[in-house]
């Protein structure tokens, strides 16, 4: 196959405005609601946690479009639209009749999605006079992108990352630090929620759940402080969904129409983003697609978890949220590599999961990596273990066609690169990754009760 000499795809401009999906669904995602009250929280609880602005994008299910702001378009540009790329080497490589095409969303500094939301939460706590935010992070990617944002608008920036990432990782630590961020290992001895975990879980190496109590206690204990999340949130979602208008006003200038799109899937945001203005297409009848979301067999929330109310953290200090969830107590093992480790997923995910909408499939973490280094090997990137789960994904369809001789037109997101993600590299090329997958006694015993 002769590879043609331009395959970078970028949309002409960006868009204007971020999708809100939740307008476009007749079942709307179950509310948030109060864990004193269980009544739905209301707009002034939400405020003394976040932002008000972001409280309004939160909330609000009937707008589907909000303008972004220019300060914020501004920052985009820098990196945005970002490149819809036709693997043709990939599918070289695999002899498959399917056309094969990625959204990289690593071409930024912070190396990731993730700096589309961090920017518009920074902005908006700038705009509302604070001092600063504090955050967690599992991988980095997230307390990364928030390190920068902050940066840019001159904010302190308070992350806790989770401790076994923070052992793993140290110089995407560094990274944050040289940003002006503060970054503290979860769960620590510097919150009340840190020392009650440490002291029921004695030698934990943390989770997702474990920072995001600490980084909210944090906030509501500091005066001109507010609380910002990275994934899970519809508002995180409404501002990574300019992934997937760009992807879709890509493919629609090239004249091709995606039949499989495919996400890594952990707490939500880069699958969200990158499939919401298509399954605004499908739930308004106007195309159909295959929706896959993709998720690490050690933290399998969609494929094995509880449809249900259960606490977005592990202090259990934040709102309830109706989702698939492993339960708030489950602690993913510290031989998973990437940073899917949520307990749960989206209220919107879920509810469109729970509808039908979007399939998942769990993977193990060794396809994973093995995944990652045939893709490094043919597309010359090296792609962050999160993303590679897509890749894993991808790389299944593209054989399924060329086993039943369909072309079809595979859509992935590339969430960024791996460049700080080499100690688990190192493992799988020693021959030294494990794959370990909780069992049906250890998740019944971290699940939801409610």
């Amino acid at each position: 196959m002769e590879i043609p000499y331009k395959y970078y795809l970028p949309a002409e401009d960006m868009p204007a405005a971020w999708y809100n999906v939740r307008a476009d669904m007749k079942k709307k995602p179950a509310p948030l609601l109060n864990p004193a009250t269980r009544q739905s929280v209301t707009a002034e609880e939400l405020e003394k946690v976040f932002c008000s602005e972001l409280v309004k994008q939160e909330l609000d299910e009937t707008l589907p479009w909000f303008e972004i702001p220019g300060p914020v378009a501004d920052f985009y540009r820098m990196f945005r639209p970002s490149p819809l790329v036709r693997a043709y080497f990939l599918e070289r490589a695999l002899g498959t009749p399917a056309h094969i095409y990625y959204k990289f969303e690593g071409n930024n500094t912070s190396g990731s999605h993730k700096l589309n939301s961090a920017i518009a939460q920074a902005y908006y706590a700038k705009l509302e006079g604070l001092k600063g935010v504090t955050t967690e992070t599992g991988a980095g990617q997230w307390g990364t992108a928030l390190s920068m944002a902050c940066a840019f608008f001159g904010l302190d920036c308070k992350v806790f990352m989770v401790k076994c990432s923070y052992e793993q990782k140290p110089f995407r630590r560094e990274v944050m630090r040289t940003y002006g961020a503060s970054v503290t290992p979860s769960p620590s001895m510097e919150t009340e929620v840190g020392r009650k975990i440490n002291a029921e879980h004695p030698g934990t190496t943390g989770s997702l759940g474990c920072a995001i109590s600490e980084a909210v206690e944090t906030a509501i204990t500091h005066e001109g402080y507010r609380y910002v999340l990275g994934s899970v949130l519809a508002q995180v979602l409404l501002h990574q969904s300019i992934i997937g208008l760009e992807t879709q006003k890509a493919l629609r200038n090239l004249g091709v129409k995606a039949d499989v799109i495919i996400g890594c899937a952990g707490g939500g945001s880069n699958l969200g983003g990158l499939i919401a203005p298509f399954v605004g297409e499908k739930l308004r009848g106007e195309a159909d697609y295959r929706f896959i979301a993709v998720e690490p067999a050690s933290c399998p929330s969609l494929t094995r978890g509880k449809y249900a109310y259960d606490f977005c953290d592990t202090g259990k200090v934040c709102p309830l949220q109706k989702m698939y969830t492993l339960g708030c107590d489950f602690i993913p093992s510290a031989s998973h590599a990437g940073g899917l480790r949520y307990h749960g997923m989206s209220s919107i995910i879920s509810e469109l999961y729970d509808q039908g909408v979007i399939e998942a499939r769990s993977v193990r973490q060794t396809d994973v990596f093995e995944a990652a280094q045939f893709f490094a090997r043919t597309e010359g990137i090296l792609p962050a273990p999160e993303s590679s789960h897509a890749i894993r994904a991808a790389i299944d369809e593209a054989k399924r066609c060329k086993e039943t001789g369909r072309e079809e037109n595979i859509v992935f997101g590339l969430t960024g690169t791996g460049y700080f993600d080499m100690t688990a590299y190192q493992a799988f090329n020693d021959g030294k990754m494990s794959d370990y997958i909780p069992t049906d006694e250890e998740l019944a015993a971290a699940a939801p009760r409610g």
